[in-house]
């Protein structure tokens, strides 16, 4: 892969060899954000889980302290007076089975799906269409809840949803390089916090491999995880 002139340079000024305390390594991730755009900064953690296994399965999700600076599009599938109460907490797309039809349509201007679940049966029918994309309601992560109202406000807020993929990594977005190395420490520390809170009692040996801090556009930064393993 052809790395640019920017990527580069800013690669030479971090030592892959070692390390960095979490506020050190993210103020050196923040001074590779050289775009144009409000780089986002995410965080990919490597656990020594084995996600082929259901036992030791992590998903969840968690409403970070200081959002994730995106404009968050919220999906409700709900109806009667959950539908009116979604609408009046500020659902960007809300509706029922007219809402399936849209989708089915290729409708896609949204990056939120809530359901209540009287409505899981009618929202199954898109399971080839949400599943792929990470977007099914599910319990485990608040989406699938007859509270909407504090579904959406929490969405809004920042909440996001972390899982492993076929390589026992979780990568989540944890703000936007504007918001600093005080805020992103924050967003940090919660979702880390979280994710070992989440430890499957399968899980053996060491379950933070790995912690790694990106921009958009700028190389990994390699973050100490020895607070986090004994916390």
């Amino acid at each position: 892969m052809k790395r640019g002139k920017k990527y580069i340079e800013s690669a030479k000024t971090i030592d892959k060899t070692k390390q960095y305390e979490v506020s050190e390594g993210l103020d050196l991730a923040l001074k590779t954000a050289k775009a144009k755009f409000d780089e986002t900064v995410e965080l990919h953690v490597r656990l020594g889980v084995d996600s082929r296994h259901a036992d030791q399965q992590v998903r969840g999700a968690v409403v970070l302290p200081n959002g994730t600076g995106k404009d968050v599009r919220v999906c409700v599938f709900a109806k009667n007076d959950a539908l009116k109460a979604a609408e009046d907490a500020g659902a960007d797309v809300f509706g029922g089975d007219d809402l399936v039809t849209r989708i089915q349509g290729g409708f896609m201007d949204f990056d939120v799906v809530i359901a209540t679940p009287d409505m899981m049966g009618t929202v199954g029918k898109l399971g080839k269409l949400l599943g792929p994309r990470g977007l099914m309601p599910n319990p485990k992560t608040g989406t699938v809840t007859p509270d909407v109202v504090r579904a959406i406000n929490e969405a809004k807020a920042g909440k996001i949803e972390y899982r492993l993929d076929k390589t026992n990594i979780i990568h989540c977005p944890i703000g936007k390089a504007s918001f600093g190395v005080e805020k992103l420490e924050d967003n940090l520390n919660t979702l880390v916090e979280t994710i070992v809170k989440a430890k499957p009692s399968a899980a053996k040996g060491t379950y933070i491999k790995s912690c790694v801090v990106t921009t958009t556009m700028g190389p990994g930064v390699k973050l100490n995880t020895n607070k986090f393993i004994s916390a």
